[in-house]
This record gives C-alpha cells, structure tokens and sequence, in this order.
C-alpha cells in the first residue's frame, strides 16, 4: 500500500491566527495524518524523509501553539475582572510583589482611625518671613 505524498510546506503562524478553531482542528488533523505518512515511507524505506519529518513536526508544533495561545486568551478575557483567577494565568511577579497588599488593601481604614484623622488633621504650619 502506497500512500499519496503531500508536499510539506512550511505553515505561517501568521495564517494560523486568523483561522477558527474548527480549521484549526482540521489543519492539526492533516498535519499529523501527513506526519504518519512520512514515518510510514520511512520505515518503508522510500528514500530520506528525515527533513520533509522534521518541517511536518514543526508545523504540528506551530499549529497547537496558536491553537493554545487562542485559548489562553479566551480564558484571559473570561477571567478579566473577576475576584479569582486561575494559577497559570495569573501575573508571574516575583514572590514578595504577589503578597503585596493590593493598592485597596492598603487605603482601608478602620472607624476609630476615620474618626482620629477626622477630628486631629494633620497641623499645617506657615513660617512668617
């Protein structure tokens, strides 16, 4: 049984992105189809298919990079906002900045400092020259 060859072109991760998910899918599909294609002449022994495998393994790789990106994405909007969001799509920061109090934590005053700072403000002093 001889399988049809395809040409092994080098895909764009440009293209990619613009497709749907769908085509993405689609796309992923005939690349690994080609791929075993590929492994299956060079086990048969039809000449060197070392670099035509190597572009196929690259293209899959392209092609579930952008598919994970878009996800990523998607997920990022998702979360946009909310209170929780997951681990790994959280700001990677170092240690000390992620238990930093946040900018809300750090104005909030309790009713007996409200009342001190309301009735004792700060003395502002002029210097007669």
């Amino acid at each position: 049984m001889l399988l049809s060859y395809i040409p092994c072109a080098k895909v764009k991760a440009t293209e990619l992105r613009g497709k749907s998910k769908a085509e993405l899918t689609k796309t992923l599909d005939n690349l690994k189809a080609e791929l075993s294609s590929l492994r299956v002449q060079k086990v048969g022994g039809a000449g060197n298919r070392g670099y035509k495998i190597h572009e196929a393994r690259k293209n899959v790789a392209r092609v579930m990079t952008v598919i994970n990106q878009t996800q990523r994405e998607q997920l990022r909007l998702f979360y946009k906002g909310k209170k929780y969001v997951p681990l790994d799509l959280r700001v990677k920061k170092t240690r000390a900045l992620r238990r930093q109090l946040t900018s809300h934590q750090l104005s909030l005053r309790t009713e007996r400092q409200k009342k001190k700072e309301q009735h004792f403000p700060a003395r502002v002093y002029a210097i007669k020259a």
